[in-house]
């Protein structure tokens, strides 16, 4: 497995999936989330966010859903996202931890780790489970949790 881009790396592409979170059609029941799918040599293969073309698309749903399912780049690529990848979902037959492990990238890199408000099982754990290397930065949650703010206010 190719190593783990180094931290400033890291910090770029987390940064991107909160500018694209940003752009998430506003929501009662869901997060604004970012993702982004970089290869191996630091180039995106694919981004998406919350809602990007259906009313419970999820970010790392939207970004895989651009690539086709047996691209061999899958394979040592990094999956970003502003928010912990879902590991419980009543909207889709498979979370974003599944769709990510079917899809066979390696890693995992996330700003803001789920807060219980919706589901009470992160994707994390999941992920760690079943061979993926997972790396959160806390130090970027806050412009995470900022775009989330309205759902957020009140409850944590």
């Amino acid at each position: 497995m190719p190593e783990l881009p180094d931290a400033a790396e890291r910090s770029r592409w987390l940064r991107e999936t909160i500018a694209l979170a940003g752009r998430c059609p506003p929501s009662d029941t869901a997060f604004a989330v970012g993702a982004v799918i970089v290869d191996a040599d630091g180039q995106p293969l694919a981004t998406g966010y919350s809602r990007e073309a259906d009313p419970v698309e999820h970010a790392e749903e939207a970004a895989l859903r651009k690539l086709p399912p047996a691209d061999p780049r899958l394979r040592t690529a990094t999956l970003y996202s502003s928010l912990e990848p879902c590991g419980e979902r009543a909207s889709r037959p498979l979370t974003c931890a599944e769709l990510i492990i079917a899809a066979g990238i390696p890693r995992v890199v996330y700003a803001w780790r789920e807060p219980p408000l919706f589901v009470e099982r992160a994707g994390a754990a999941r992920l760690t489970a079943a061979g993926v290397h997972v790396v959160e930065h806390p130090e970027l949650a806050a412009p995470a949790r900022e775009i989330n703010r309205d759902l957020l206010d009140g409850r944590s």
